[in-house]
């Protein structure tokens, strides 16, 4: 009877890095024009994913459960006020981002949605510089505020400036 060998043990790292992804399936992007080499060069190079956290936190299961605990709420605190501010004067979208970037330190799944966000800003901002896309706004825009002032100029001819309220001389 041949002896049976036994395959080895696998043991897990303790906090596995999850390989980088692309969470939108499809083709690569196209590479961009000359113009925009300047927008994408804001871009950082993108990181491996995983914890941001000090060896010395990652060392202790514990302490990092307890490091990832503060994060999230620091985080939660953070998008809540971007939250608030959103209806508020204030830099509302702003300081919401800068929660999500907080989480990124340690969530994986922050950092997908921060990779997601950045490359489509920057396909945006590509878009918007295109001249084509430029000359084709501008030419709306002159027409939106042609239209407008031929509207006001229609209705003061019509009903003339009639001030809402009396004014006491």
């Amino acid at each position: 009877m041949p002896q049976q060998t036994s395959a080895p043990v696998r043991t897990a790292a303790p906090h596995p890095v999850e390989p980088a992804r692309d969470p939108v399936p499809g083709p690569a992007p196209e590479p961009a024009p000359a113009a925009a080499v300047t927008v994408s060069a804001t871009v950082p190079a993108d990181r491996p994913l995983g914890s941001r956290a000090p060896a010395c936190v990652r060392r202790s299961r514990a302490l990092h459960l307890c490091w990832q605990t503060g994060v999230f709420l620091a985080g939660l605190v953070v998008v809540v006020v971007g939250v608030v501010l959103l209806p508020l004067p204030g830099p509302g979208w702003v300081v919401i981002f800068a929660g999500m970037a907080l989480w990124a330190t340690e969530f994986v799944w922050a950092q997908l949605v921060l990779r997601w966000t950045r490359r489509r800003v920057t396909e945006a901002a590509r878009r918007a510089l295109d001249p084509r896309v430029r000359r084709r706004n501008l030419a709306l825009t002159g027409a939106a505020a042609a239209l407008c002032v031929a509207l006001l100029s229609a209705y003061l001819r019509q009903y003339g400036l009639v001030l809402p309220w009396a004014v006491d001389r």
